[in-house]
């Protein structure tokens, strides 16, 4: 779902080029059932991390998307609901559930070289931490990093402490993708990937292979 929200957001994002989201009001477009429901999601991403759930409308969303407000109600039922859609993000982390270990680091180093900008696309952690007033999506965010990576990740970890490992794992994740794509911090945004997937297998390797033979918990 992550994925489809992206590429919706990205739609609306260059439509926003040219009238953007606070400039003047859109014609209504005209769509089936499913790209309404696919612009409006996209319009929500943006309207959510760039200025928080309480600082939304559901009329604003509409506006982006070129659809009438009463079609939130229809496909979602309501503004937390449309929140909650967007506010989904274990899509992005659905590769580690089946993705050889050995081949985490460069995929990691992938997800944060490719992934798309602020400006192409929000963060998904940016849509939680500018609503951090509503305590249950941070709740729900917390159940599903404990289930992709304390419970689901983890058990593919050798060794002691895999639960600590594979939180660790997400903190890198979350941490370098929104530094480097999000806030665009000036070394991040600037090191060739060849530079940093070197630095990513120095800091990830060690929790993938610890336990495992000639992994990171053996001396020398």
């Amino acid at each position: 779902m992550y994925g489809t929200v992206q590429a919706e957001v990205r739609r609306v994002n260059r439509a926003s080029d040219t009238g953007g989201c606070d400039d003047h009001p859109r014609r209504a477009r005209r769509y089936d059932a499913a790209g309404t429901r696919s612009a409006l999601l996209g319009a929500a991403a943006l309207r959510f991390a760039r200025y928080g759930y309480d600082g939304t409308s559901v009329r604003d969303i509409a506006k982006d998307a070129g659809v009438d407000a009463a079609l939130v109600y229809r496909y979602f039922g309501s503004k937390e609901a449309l929140f909650d859609a967007v506010s989904a993000s274990t899509g992005m982390f659905e590769p580690l559930r089946h993705l050889p270990l050995d081949e985490v680091s460069a995929w990691i180093c992938d997800v944060v070289s490719t992934g798309p900008t602020e400006e192409e696309a929000p963060h998904p952690l940016l849509t939680k931490l500018r609503s951090s007033s509503r305590e249950e999506t941070v709740g729900r965010f917390r159940e599903e990093i404990t289930e992709v990576f304390s419970e689901g990740f983890a058990r593919r970890l050798e060794g002691e402490d895999a639960e600590l490992r594979a939180e660790l794992m997400a903190a890198w994740l979350m941490g370098i993708t929104l530094l480097r794509l999000a806030i665009r911090s000036p070394a991040l945004a600037a090191t060739p990937d060849d530079t940093l997937l070197r630095f990513l297998r120095a800091g990830i390797d060690p929790l993938l292979d610890a336990g495992r033979p000639g992994g990171g918990s053996e001396d020398g």
